[in-house]
């Protein structure tokens, strides 16, 4: 029998960006830019109650699956949305993420709160964290013009 346990946990990063806070909600609110540096999602209805679906992954596997649920979004300020991430067929997390942006003087202070469900020793906070880092780096290359 396989053992089957959970780690609960929350971690903040957090990243300054020169770019507005209207170009940094862009970012999250346009399929076509957030394409840019997260990937094309098969389904993109970026409302509250609304659904965002994609998967894929490296050629010789495995597939990843990220399926959201919008709860709330208060435009160039908050976003909260709930997801499930699956490799393969086996379901590796259950979250809930917060976006915060805020103006500062440097451009726009992004707050990202992730708290995950991580299931089975499948992913770790420590994965998800870097990896969250890298996608906020990249999303950093996008609304400030290198990319």
């Amino acid at each position: 029998m396989t053992e089957r346990f959970v780690k609960h946990a929350t971690f903040v990063v957090e990243r300054t960006y020169a770019a507005t806070p209207e170009r940094v909600y862009e970012a999250w609110a346009d399929a076509g830019v957030k394409a840019k540096w997260y990937s094309k999602p098969e389904t993109f209805e970026f409302r509250v109650g609304g659904r965002e679906y994609s998967s894929g992954g490296p050629p010789e596997g495995p597939v990843f699956t990220f399926d959201a649920v919008y709860q709330e979004i208060v435009p160039q300020q908050r976003i909260v949305y709930t997801y499930t991430l699956d490799m393969g067929d086996t379901r590796i997390s259950v979250s809930t993420t917060t976006v915060e942006l805020q103006e500062v003087a440097e451009g726009t202070k992004l707050t990202f709160t992730e708290q995950g469900a991580f299931l089975d020793g499948h992913d770790t906070p420590e994965i998800r964290e870097h990896g969250t880092g890298i996608m906020l780096n990249m999303l950093g290359d996008v609304v400030e013009g290198r990319a």
